[in-house]
């Protein structure tokens, strides 16, 4: 799945490339045959065509595993140069060595002329002195002494290099020239820019933003957070919100606003401007971005955002009636009222269910709330009155019930309680007449004498 922190990432490199007349370019590095299968590169490609980077509109997706030969040509090169050298030691030989399993390898290979082979792991001669300066657009240069960076595995004992190797040669074969990533990778930035400056080249400009947090402030994990942008997706959040509301995290557009155009942000973007800080990815500020853009969509496009939930193709759960129960007709009378109550679209289905089912799906609490004493009478009543009816319109059932109401010595609020939770079966939803005005006269009195049946 797709790490809505990837996804910012993605979009900054997006708008980045864009604002400088640059490419944006997708590698799936796919050399961990145990973390890579065709459908997880898929889900990748979808996820960034939701967001708004389509297929077509950027190079690649290029893929790490056809530049191996590239990758064992680069470690062959540092080892005939003497910036590498093998090494047999295991992890338990360098803990032994150190007494702590904390201390990082001790160089105990360098200079002893061991050469390829079985079980040999290729590693980087970082410079005994000096330091590595990182040139990073957020972060100015951050500065690493080189004697604090151990010499580090750039190939496998089977010959395979490792994900920093490998990175760095598909980095120059491509002709990267920025790198913008979360700033958890700040530690590993040095060793790839010893290596890029090993092989002879000059290494990218960086640009590490801040990480991603939870409301506890811990960096959002997938096995503890909800991270997947599909998720939301799949919960109904806009693509608009979830990419405005992205690239928040860490920058704000000009003015006392949040809620901008895209256009605006892709003008306005700037990596400089980026808050050092870690940023909150708070679900709750989301939601209600989300809603302000549902509310702003013209009804048309509502309802054409609604269908997936309500026919039941490409939700998590289908809805709770059959395809042919849907009636388009009905939901487009009640859409408008719809629109203003629900923050992502999934919620769409408790909000208009009543509609399409043949008896309400009766929320137990709510009728043990609202179905006291006296309430058999009411629904006597109301059933009377809007028998009586000559005009089925919101208005006439609005100005009926509120008489019925009055008689009992009962506010509207009260009267109008009980008649809900027979129709539709919760205490809150669209607004009660216009509902029962669509739902139509035969099914409102059918429920009405349900739920009264069920109080004797």
């Amino acid at each position: 799945m797709f790490h809505v922190g990837g996804a910012r990432s993605a979009l900054q490199n997006w708008i980045y490339a864009k604002q400088q007349g640059g490419v944006f370019v997708l590698r799936i590095e796919d050399t961990d045959a145990a973390r890579n299968k065709p459908e997880w590169t898929e889900g990748i490609l979808s996820a960034l065509d939701w967001i708004g980077i389509s297929r077509g509109s950027y190079e690649g997706p290029y893929f790490q595993s056809a530049n191996a030969g590239e990758h064992r040509a680069a470690a062959a090169r540092l080892y005939e140069s003497g910036r590498a050298y093998y090494c047999d030691c295991t992890r338990e030989d360098v803990q032994a060595r150190t007494g702590s399993q904390y201390q990082g390898y001790d160089g105990y290979h360098r200079d002893r002329g061991l050469g390829p082979g079985p079980g040999h792991a290729l590693r980087f001669r970082t410079p005994d002195e000096g330091a590595t300066v990182v040139v990073d657009l957020i972060r100015g240069e951050p500065t690493f002494e080189n004697k604090l960076i151990e010499d580090f595995v750039i190939a496998r004992g089977d010959g395979s290099p490792v994900f920093l190797l490998a990175n760095v040669v598909d980095d120059m074969t491509m002709g990267i020239t920025h790198v913008i990533r979360a700033e958890e990778h700040l530690p590993n930035t040095p060793k790839q820019q010893l290596l890029w400056e090993a092989l002879g080249v000059k290494p990218p400009i960086w640009a590490h933003v801040p990480v991603v947090v939870n409301e506890k402030r811990q960096k959002l994990s997938k096995r503890r957070d909800k991270v997947a942008l599909e998720a939301y997706r799949d919960e109904g959040y806009l693509a608009g919100a979830m990419r405005n509301y992205l690239m928040l995290l860490g920058w704000a557009p000009s003015g006392d606003r949040e809620i901008v155009p895209w256009s605006v942000i892709e003008d306005e973007f700037r990596l400089d401007e980026v808050n050092l800080s870690s940023a909150f990815f708070d679900e709750k500020k989301l939601r209600a971005f989300n809603g302000e853009y549902i509310r702003a969509l013209p009804v048309a496009e509502f309802i054409d955002a609604c269908q997936p939930w309500l026919t039941g193709t490409g939700t998590i759960a289908p809805p709770p009636w059959q395809p042919e129960e849907f009636d388009a007709d009905a939901f487009a009378a009640v859409a408008e009222l719809a629109q203003t109550r629900i923050a992502v679209l999934s919620e769409i289905v408790p909000n208009v269910d009543f509609l399409f089912l043949a008896s309400p799906l009766i929320d137990e609490a709510a009728w043990t709330k609202t179905m006291k004493d006296g309430s058999a009478e009411l629904l006597d009543d109301a059933v009377a009155a809007f028998e009586a009816l000559e005009s089925w319109d919101a208005e006439s059932l609005k100005s009926t019930l509120e008489a019925v109401g009055a008689e009992r010595g009962l506010k509207l609020g009260k009267t109008q309680a009980p008649v809900r939770v027979a129709v539709t079966g919760r205490t809150v939803g669209l607004p009660l007449f216009e509902s029962l005005e669509v739902l139509g006269r035969e099914r409102t009195l059918t429920r009405i004498r349900a739920a009264r049946l069920r109080l004797v």
